[in-house]
């Protein structure tokens, strides 16, 4: 059976071009069309489509107000598609499954990507999990946050990250809490170049370490978390004066850049058991073999369980090769990163 789509925007001309293309793909049909908030909710009463892509910039509701109405009452999957990485990035935080970058220019070549990424992320959305209902396991929690003892890591300790699909608000919910003598924390994060930018501000704002969007060279420091740029991957390295990475453009490695796979991997030759690996959600594969290749090596790695990942694609094929020490619910693998350190700050 083919995904069944509403498509939302405003431009009489996107829209059409939208169901067009669209309707080459036998995987996917176009239902119907909405121009604003109002018809929007009034079709998706009446069609019950799999998914809907939204357009953010919208006359009447921002498409902001409306996912959060929308979540509320009658919870569909979304996939975004903004040319502001803003809106984009608050989209996902009303509970959008995932969002596409607008082409800012009319060549076919920009425009031909774009609806394949579009067409690749209504398949995945139409098997996503709309919202997270797993509740907190209160005894799980009492056990973590035993003991509040300032955290005092190595210098050569270091935690990466990577996740994709459902992501970026899998990521603050790990990190959010995370005090700032925490090690420093490299993370992969799916996304285009600008849209990183605007993310690793939000961490910033909102975390209690601090976070940047990584630049070549910048060195991994306690406390602090860098982010890795859109189109570029991140390595890590070290010298006498301890970890730095290296951020380069390069190839797509498992589909991506940055590559978790990239990342993990020069995490797994350069720190090893100093290090811990959290796979987080995300369709595909990538840092599966990379979080195998860190366990292997000694690294504490950790995995996000199924029921509460958006899509279960990157922690399973971790899991199924092996890589994974532990899984945790969502909510509980940034207490079990606070539990670890306090547990060796204590050896």
């Amino acid at each position: 059976m083919p995904v069944r789509v509403l498509a939302v925007d405003d431009s009489v001309l996107f829209r059409t071009k939208l169901q067009l293309t669209l309707s080459k793909d036998l995987d996917i049909k176009i239902i119907g069309t909405a121009v604003d908030a109002d018809d929007a909710l009034r079709k998706i009463l009446e069609l019950k489509p799999d998914v809907v892509t939204l357009d953010v910039e919208m006359p009447k509701m921002s498409g902001i107000e409306f996912m959060k109405t929308l979540m509320k009452q009658h919870p569909v999957a979304v996939v975004v598609v903004s040319s502001l990485p803003m809106n984009a990035i608050d989209a996902m935080s009303a509970g959008a499954v995932d969002f596409v970058k607008k082409p800012m220019d009319g060549s076919a070549g920009s425009v031909g990507a774009f609806f394949d990424e579009l067409a690749e992320k209504i398949k995945v959305a139409a098997g996503a999990k709309v919202r997270n209902t797993t509740l907190v396991n209160p005894s799980m929690l009492s056990v973590h946050l035993m003991g509040n003892a300032t955290i005092t890591p190595d210098k050569q300790d270091i935690i990466a990250i990577g996740a994709s699909t459902g992501g970026t608000e899998a990521i603050l919910e790990v990190v959010k809490n995370l005090p700032a003598s925490m090690p420093g924390i490299v993370i992969v994060q799916h996304m285009p170049p600008t849209f990183t930018t605007m993310y690793a501000q939000r961490l910033n704002k909102i975390c209690k370490m601090s976070a940047k969007e990584a630049a070549d060279n910048d060195r991994v420091q306690q406390g602090q978390i860098l982010l890795a740029a859109g189109d570029y991957h991140m390595t890590l390295k070290k010298d006498e004066k301890g970890y730095y990475v290296r951020c380069q453009h390069g190839e797509k490695v498992s589909g991506h850049c940055p590559s978790v796979d990239v990342l993990f991997d020069s995490v797994a030759q350069t720190a090893g058991r100093r290090a811990v690996g959290v796979l987080l959600t995300g369709m595909g594969a990538d840092g599966a073999k990379g979080l195998t290749k860190m366990h292997s090596l000694g690294s504490y790695t950790i995995g996000q369980d199924k029921d509460t990942c958006v899509v279960y694609g990157m922690p399973m094929e971790a899991y199924k090769l092996g890589g994974v020490s532990k899984q945790f619910p969502l909510d509980q693998i940034g207490d079990e990163l606070i539990y670890y350190y306090n547990k060796k700050s204590k050896i």
